[in-house]
């Protein structure tokens, strides 16, 4: 089991951008797919981006693409989400989830770890 670990929220105004990050100490990523999602206050969770670890393939809502990019580092074990362009709608909490299968989704129900999720508020 991968002990995830967000960090990088804060309070932004729209159009301004943040960093989230995703560490892992201890766990080896290898066929494993990497996503990020957003879960805005009375609502589901939502799928946001997601990264292949093993080929770096990346996958995207059509809410954020264009304007999010996520990456990782693999000496550092870490997934990143860069944000530009905030919106006063991408305000929520963000978390990050591994899918310990070589096939991507888009499904929170197919992530099988989780981290605590890191607050991102943007005011209008």
């Amino acid at each position: 089991q991968a002990q995830l670990v967000e960090s990088g929220g804060g309070l932004v105004e729209a159009g301004d951008s943040l960093r989230l990050s995703c560490a892992a100490p201890g766990y080896h990523f290898s066929n494993d797919n990497l996503g990020w999602f957003h879960q805005a206050p009375g609502k589901e969770r939502q799928f946001v981006a997601g990264i292949k670890w093993s080929s770096s393939w990346t996958y995207y809502s059509d809410s954020v693409n264009g304007r999010f990019t996520i990456s990782k580092d693999n000496a550092k074990n870490t997934v990143y989400l860069q944000m530009n362009s905030l919106k006063p709608e991408d305000t929520g909490l963000y978390y990050c989830a591994v899918r310990r299968n070589w096939y991507s989704s888009r499904d929170a129900a197919d992530y099988d770890d989780w981290g605590q999720g890191t607050r991102v508020t943007v005011s209008s």
